[in-house]
């Protein structure tokens, strides 16, 4: 299954880069967008759920690092969710 990993800036200039066990990801975010924090938050629960999801259809189990990742994210989006007009960027991907 290939993985990837999706570069991030946080509303603070902060740069993570995050992984998915999928490519999944690209169903959902486009590298040069931003989107605001409850949105890219929705997305990336969304998509890290899919690449949990199918790395369990191949190997029966879910995908213990992609749910990590998520948990970051949501960690990280709890620090700026009441910020008006705060968005995350998506700049690159890696495979």
């Amino acid at each position: 299954m290939p993985e990837m990993r999706f570069r991030v800036r946080w509303p603070d200039g902060s740069v993570e880069d995050c992984y998915s066990p999928s490519l999944v990801i690209k169903d959902h975010f486009t590298p040069g967008d931003s989107y605001a924090v409850a949105d890219f938050l929705d997305r990336s629960r969304t998509a890290l759920t899919a690449a949990s999801e199918r790395v369990r259809e191949k190997y029966g189990f879910a995908c213990s690092r992609a749910l990590d990742q998520l948990a970051r994210i949501e960690a990280t989006c709890q620090r700026f969710v009441d910020l008006a007009g705060a968005r995350v960027g998506v700049e690159t991907f890696e495979e």
